[in-house]
């Protein structure tokens, strides 16, 4: 784990959203590396091995949920904690539990939410043992 807390991959195409998420984990002793869409993310991924990803739903090139679904596919990044960053509509949460998202945070949001959930799912507290996709989605959803 990199960081006092580990290394956390923020992916979103609005630089201010980015950078919001990026100095508040920092603050709390996460290393944190930013990609701006979803390509972006997998490109990164293998050679950053981040703890935890949080994606935003809707990007160019490829979106969140896509990019999840890529995640969940790939043995190197299956169990690695995925947290939506978005709107949070239902279809988004439906569609994100689909694909394999672990948590879901509903912009806008409070900051100490976003760094009480990214620690929680770095350090695998309340998380279910890991056999396939049970329970994802249901850590630390902020909707429902």
């Amino acid at each position: 784990m990199s960081g006092a807390y580990g290394r956390v991959l923020v992916v979103d195409d609005n630089k201010v959203i980015r950078q919001l998420i990026r100095v508040n984990l920092e603050l709390e002793g996460f290393e944190v590396v930013t990609a701006a869409d979803g390509v972006e993310c997998l490109d990164l991924v293998h050679r950053i091995r981040p703890d935890v990803i949080t994606l935003d739903v809707v990007m160019p090139r490829l979106g969140g949920l896509e990019a999840a679904s890529a995640l969940r596919s790939d043995t190197r990044t299956r169990h690695v904690p995925i947290v939506v960053i978005s709107a949070c509509t239902p279809y988004e949460v439906d569609a994100g539990v689909s694909a394999g998202v672990d948590a879901f945070l509903a912009k806008p949001f409070e900051p100490s939410e976003l760094v009480r959930m990214v620690h929680r799912l770095a350090t695998r507290e309340d998380r279910p043992p890991v056999d396939g996709r049970s329970g994802a989605g249901r850590a630390g959803s902020t909707t429902t």
